[in-house]
């Protein structure tokens, strides 16, 4: 999985929008570029040291470690451990919401959804994280167990049930125990969401550091260490891979041509896209899209 800032990647079905994801054997150091989405996104660290950084907090996860990610929450994960393994759980609020406008709705759901009412990045009390992952387990387990059944086929399924069960759970020990936060946003915060929003809007055109510099009002040499302090990836890394995760997007849901789609992300060549894709994915653009289908 490698997801955008403003994540264009559909998690679950319409019938089921639920998805987890189970990373390890990972061969090299990696990072995944900060990005957010509407989903709330669980992270169980189940061996080895995951680095994760959730808005301005910055972790060292360890084993037996859980994080939450609220909706529209920046957040990017990475490692230099090539044994680690970890869940992530990603899931709408109003896959556990109910169609009611009530006291729930008004005060809980509502609030977690507008990003008034934060879920705590890390459970650092250990009672409550027990209990927490009594049903972050029973989730990944039932996922796991029934991971090959059609989602049009869940329905009202004990799969659908027991995992909506599990998840209200979750937010309800967190309200409970008083975990939820009120959101009080940074103006770091905010200069972040801008920065990355821009370069959300244009890195499919010429796009450089001076430009983005010009944009902001600030010095080139600013920015330049603005993106690598808080993103953790020079500002050209971060314009590359959106560039090359949309062309993967694109190979499997296009028939687009590979110039067309190198010239449709912004590279100024195709050759430098080829080269730039197969470095990335360990196959080329052509191959790729052939082992889709």
């Amino acid at each position: 999985m490698l997801p955008q800032l403003k994540e264009n990647t559909t998690h679950g079905t319409k019938e089921y929008p639920y998805e987890q994801y189970y990373l390890r054997n990972i061969p090299h150091a990696f990072q995944f570029p900060v990005h957010w989405h509407e989903q709330v996104e669980i992270i169980y660290v189940e061996y080895g040291m995951l680095r994760v950084k959730i808005g301005e907090s910055e972790f060292r996860g360890e084993a037996g470690d859980l994080f939450f990610v609220s909706p529209r929450e920046l957040h990017l994960m990475g490692t230099d451990d090539k044994n680690v393994r970890y869940y992530t759980l990603l899931f709408p609020l109003e896959f556990i919401s109910f169609q009611m406008m009530d006291e729930l709705e008004n005060k809980l759901f509502a609030p977690l959804r507008s990003s008034q009412l934060l879920f705590p990045k890390i459970i650092e009390d250990r009672e409550l994280r027990d209990k927490l992952m009594e049903d972050v387990m029973a989730v990944i387990e039932i996922n796991r167990r029934n991971r090959h059944m059609n989602p049009k086929e869940i329905g009202l399924s004990d799969h659908h049930l027991e995992t909506r069960i599990h998840l209200l759970r979750i937010v309800q020990r967190l309200y409970e125990e008083g975990a939820l936060i009120k959101s009080v946003q940074g103006e770091s915060e905010q200069k972040q969401k801008e920065l990355l929003a821009y370069i959300q809007e244009h890195y499919t055109e010429k796009i450089t550091l001076g430009m983005l510099a010009e944009e902001f009002h600030l010095s080139e040499k600013y920015v330049s260490r603005y993106f690598v302090e808080h993103f953790h990836l020079p500002f050209s890394n971060y314009v590359a891979h959106l560039r090359l995760t949309r062309a993967k997007w694109l190979l499997e849901t296009t028939d687009d041509a590979i110039t067309d789609i190198a010239m449709q992300c912004g590279f100024s060549n195709v050759s430098y896209f080829i080269r730039s894709f197969k470095k990335t994915y360990k196959t080329a653009p052509l191959q790729y899209r052939k082992s889709m289908h």
